[in-house]
């Protein structure tokens, strides 16, 4: 029993972080239709600005357990590259063909990789296992981190603000529509390119933020940008391109999966994940929720 809830907790744990860079996916792609594999090189940045935070408040001299205040608050900062990226090359490809956008966003994760090993260098990096500062829980006979457990909830009440926007707010209602009926949107005078903006800084703010989150739990390197686009391409394939729902059951089933394979014969982790969306694309090739609206 123990094991088994070991197992299925960090696969938990896994799918909540890969959720936010899965629904930021989602989201660009159900309103903007551009696969953006530049997701993941988000989630890294969010994890590499995260340590360099968090290391400040801790040197700063202030109280170690609110070390999360700013770990967020980093993740969300960094949502000021979602703009600039949109503005200065995304907007270009638009209307192109699916191949111009993938190379584009490809493209972009390159960059990005070579600008945090410039800056950070190529060595792992991790907070000093400031997380276990919160202590352990024992359940079911598992001893389990606290701070995975605010990891999770947080992701949660994320999963819960962005389905409250997307189906409670005028923004939302937007999102929605124009995911549809662009034409439509643009004829009742909403402003594409400002709903463009804020859809892909959403999508990054969800990348960076779950980098963010993720680091104190685990040790960061250069090419963690490039494993999260495999796996975050896996959860959009499993769960259905361009559905929110889809997007979160598409992780907990990634990342269960991921946390099975490496307790029991590590050697299958990624075949294991790879078998399961071929299997989706021979039954339901469009994913378990595919056509759902965002």
């Amino acid at each position: 029993m123990e094991t088994i809830v070991s197992i299925i907790f960090s696969g938990v744990f896994n799918a909540s972080t890969l959720f936010l860079v899965a629904a930021g996916l989602q989201v660009v792609f159900g309103v903007q239709k551009v696969f953006n594999l530049a997701c993941g090189s988000f989630y890294a940045l969010g994890a590499y600005f995260g340590i360099v935070v968090v290391k400040s408040f801790v040197a700063g001299g202030f109280p170690k357990p609110l070390f999360i205040v700013p770990l967020i608050g980093a993740g969300l900062l960094l949502g000021f590259i979602g703009p600039i990226v949109e503005r200065g090359l995304i907007k270009f490809v638009y209307d192109r063909d699916e191949t111009f956008q993938l190379l584009l966003t490809f493209a972009l994760v390159m960059m990005i990789e070579d600008v945090i090993k410039f800056i950070w260098g190529t060595s792992p990096q991790t907070t000093g296992g400031i997380d276990l500062i919160y202590g352990r829980i024992n359940l079911f006979g598992a001893t389990l981190p606290v701070y995975n457990l605010i990891v999770i909830l947080c992701s949660l009440i994320i999963a819960a603000l962005i389905g409250y926007i997307l189906l409670n707010t005028k923004f939302g209602r937007i999102i929605r529509a124009t995911a549809d009926k662009k034409e439509m949107g643009e004829a009742l005078g909403i402003n594409m390119k400002m709903v463009y903006i804020k859809v892909f800084t959403l999508g990054t703010v969800l990348g960076t933020l779950g980098g963010a989150l993720v680091i104190p739990a685990t040790a960061v390197v250069s090419e963690m940008g490039v494993e999260l686009i495999v796996l975050a391409f896996a959860v959009v394939v499993i769960g259905g391109l361009g559905s929110m729902k889809g997007a979160f059951i598409g992780a907990l089933i990634v990342g269960v999966l991921k946390s099975v394979a490496i307790s029991t014969y590590p050697e299958l982790e990624m075949l294991t994940i790879y078998i399961i969306v071929i299997a989706v694309l021979v039954i339901k090739p469009q994913g378990l929720f595919g056509g759902s609206k965002v």
